[in-house]
């Protein structure tokens, strides 16, 4: 029998065994002799036996607790980071069985955990040398196409695409810029360095950033919250995460339509809305928006590279918070964001 394979339950099972034969054994003898009061004799024999019994199966029973417990206590460990945590299954039977196919589960876990760190390293140096490869002849691009453009000032055609070149030139270096940033994100290769920063202010540089393109397309930025609010973060990682979703929200507005940045904090989060009252989302689309290089294909716009929300996701998540978006066509967008402040 399997059940038997165990040296502790085969023990067990081996003094009930011999405590059952020996009470057994007594009943016989005080039968076959007779003795005076051989019921009384037996009744004791019976309770002897049955607190031996009693007792071997407690004693059982406590080391089994203690060994679940140890298992439970080094699954715990690897749960919370321990690597080398193993459960002792230095023994037979079913429960070391399994005890010995959760240490095999975690080998496999670990090898699955290194296999991804090495692929995500690879990534993430690949990506690293292909943008520092690309600095180079961009910042030359950058040189040439601004000599011509100096160059060609009674040539209007040339000049249109000079300017058109200039354009996708900076297209091309934010793509660089932010997928060099996300592959660090990837790699796990990125330090927040939180203080305790001023929303408002955050907030206001924010819309400076933004204050000339506005203006220069008709588009209004609104602040509104609490101006002593202070949340421990990294600047200049939060700021870039809300720039990039401002700037996402400039792209999808037109004449006359407006950003507004709110923020409210409590005791215990901090949620920070950007709305607008552009284009919107269209209910199939926002289940994807955060996916990098998705384009929403309901958009007008064109020049998106589908990188700026999932470099702001990135960030967030990096805080411990979280986005959400809502919007419908036609109805404008507005993307919250959710730290806890505990």
């Amino acid at each position: 029998m399997k059940i038997l394979a165990n040296r502790k339950i085969k023990a067990l099972f081996y003094k009930i065994l011999l405590y059952v034969m020996g009470f057994s054994l007594f009943f016989i003898v005080f039968i076959q002799l007779g003795i005076a009061q051989a019921a009384l004799y037996i009744g004791g024999g019976a309770m002897g036996m049955g607190g031996l019994i009693i007792m071997s199966c407690y004693g059982y029973f406590k080391e089994q607790n203690e060994i679940m417990e140890n298992a439970a206590e080094q699954i715990r460990e690897y749960i919370f980071g321990n690597k080398d945590a193993r459960i002792e299954c230095n023994d037979e039977g079913e429960l070391y069985r399994l005890f010995h196919e959760v240490n095999s589960l975690v080998s496999i876990l670990n090898a699955h955990i290194e296999n991804e760190g090495k692929e995500k390293e690879f990534l993430k140096n690949t990506i690293s040398d292909i943008s520092h490869q690309l600095k180079t002849p961009l910042a030359a691009l950058n040189i040439y196409n601004g000599i011509l453009q100096g160059e060609v000032e009674n040539l209007p055609t040339v000049k249109e695409y000079a300017d058109l070149s200039e354009q996708e030139l900076e297209r091309i270096e934010t793509l660089v810029q932010n997928l060099l940033k996300i592959s660090k994100f990837d790699a796990g290769t990125i330090v927040m360095e939180k203080t305790p920063e001023n929303i408002s202010e955050m907030m206001e540089r924010i819309k400076k950033c933004f204050s000339f393109r506005a203006g220069q397309e008709g588009k209004e930025i609104i602040l509104s919250g609490d101006e002593s609010a202070d949340f421990v973060c990294d600047r200049n990682w939060l700021m870039e995460a809300v720039n990039n979703i401002v700037k996402n929200a400039l792209d999808h507005t037109g004449k006359g339509d407006y950003v507004r940045i709110e923020w409210k904090i409590s005791a215990s989060s901090l949620q920070i809305a950007i709305k607008d009252s552009g284009s919107g989302i269209h209910p199939e689309e926002l289940y994807y928006i955060f996916r990098r290089f998705y384009r929403n294909r309901y958009s007008k716009d064109k020049q998106g590279i589908g990188l700026g929300l999932p470099l702001a996701k990135s960030i967030i998540e990096a805080h411990g918070g979280s986005i959400a978006a809502d919007s419908g066509l036609g109805v404008g967008s507005t993307f919250y964001i959710n730290f806890p402040t505990f």
